[in-house]
């Protein structure tokens, strides 16, 4: 794969989210993403190991707060960057 090919790591978790939810054509930045059923419980677990790999680091639970996820601006904010 070329450098070319690399996805920003914001796209791969919007492009994750969306996959989740078919019903959505896009994901606003600032949409709550907990409130709207776009991050659930189920889905979550899935979504924290997609943040780890695109991080290369572990993220402790007890390290993070529902705040964290609310949007794709405070994920990129909290983990991303």
């Amino acid at each position: 794969m070329s450098g070319g090919d690399v996805k920003d790591p914001v796209t791969v978790v919007i492009d994750f989210l969306l996959a989740k939810r078919p019903d959505f054509e896009e994901i606003p930045r600032d949409l709550d993403l907990i409130e709207n059923r776009v991050l659930d419980s189920l889905g979550f677990v899935n979504f924290l190991y997609l943040l780890e790999e695109l991080t290369g680091r572990e993220i402790p639970m007890v390290d993070v707060a529902p705040e964290d996820f609310r949007t794709i601006d405070a994920i990129e904010a909290r983990f991303l960057r």
